[in-house]
C-alpha cells in the first residue's frame, strides 16, 4: 500500500472510531433535528476540512522535527490517552445544545460555526496532529476528514432511524479499545526502534 493509500485508510478509520460517541457527533443529531441532513453535512465538512487541515499542518511539521521512534512513542502514548477520553464520553453542555437548537442562520453557516469551535483541541483533531507526524500530511487530511464526516452522517441517519436509543456505552467501550490497541502497538513499534 502506497504511503497516500496508507495515510487514508488509518486516518479515516481512526478518526471514524474517535468520533463515535463524540459530542460534534451529538450535535450533528442535535442540528439534523432542526435542519435538513444535506446542508447540515456540508457544513459539518467544511469545518472538519479546515480544522483538519491546520492540524495537519501541525502535526507534519512536527514529523520533520522528531526522529520516528519518538514520534511512534509519543503517538502512542496520545492514542492511549484518546482512549481514556473516549471512555470518560462527551456531552454537550447546555450552551452547545441551545446553540444547536436554536440557531437562526442557514443551516450551513451556523453548522459550519459550531463544529469548527466545537472541533478547536477536541479529540479528533489532536488525532489527527498526531497521525500526521507519521503519515503524509494529504492522505491523513483526506483520510480524517472523510472519517469524521462519515461518523457524523452515520449519527443522522441512525439518529433519525432510532430515535436516541443508540447504545452510547458499548460504542464508547469499543471505540476505547481500538485506541488502546493501536496505542499499544504504536509503543511497541517505538521500543523496537529505540532499543
Amino acid at each position: 500500500m502506497d504511503g497516500f493509500l496508507l495515510a487514508l485508510v488509518i486516518s479515516f478509520g481512526v478518526i471514524f472510531v474517535a468520533e463515535l460517541g463524540d459530542k460534534s457527533q451529538l450535535m450533528a443529531l442535535t442540528f439534523a433535528t432542526r435542519f435538513k441532513p444535506i446542508p447540515v453535512l456540508i457544513g459539518i465538512t467544511v469545518a472538519t476540512a479546515v480544522v483538519h487541515l491546520a492540524s495537519v499542518g501541525i502535526g507534519y511539521g512536527l514529523g520533520a522535527a522528531l526522529p520516528t521512534g519518538w514520534i511512534s512513542l509519543i503517538a502512542g502514548v496520545a492514542f492511549l490517552a484518546f482512549g481514556a477520553w473516549t471512555l470518560r464520553g462527551d456531552k454537550l453542555t447546555e450552551v452547545e445544545k441551545r446553540k444547536a437548537e436554536k440557531s437562526s442562520k442557514s443551516a450551513v453557516v451556523a453548522v459550519g460555526v459550531a463544529f469548527f469551535l466545537a472541533e478547536l483541541g477536541d479529540k479528533t483533531m489532536l488525532a489527527t496532529i498526531t497521525l500526521a507526524t507519521k503519515y503524509g500530511w494529504f492522505g491523513t487530511w483526506l483520510g480524517s476528514t472523510l472519517g469524521m464526516v462519515a461518523a457524523d452522517a452515520l449519527a443522522i441517519l441512525l439518529g433519525r432511524l432510532l430515535g436516541r436509543h443508540l447504545p452510547e456505552k458499548a460504542i464508547r467501550y469499543g471505540a476505547a479499545v481500538l485506541f488502546a490497541i493501536c496505542g499499544l502497538w504504536l509503543i511497541f513499534e517505538a521500543v523496537a526502534e529505540l532499543s
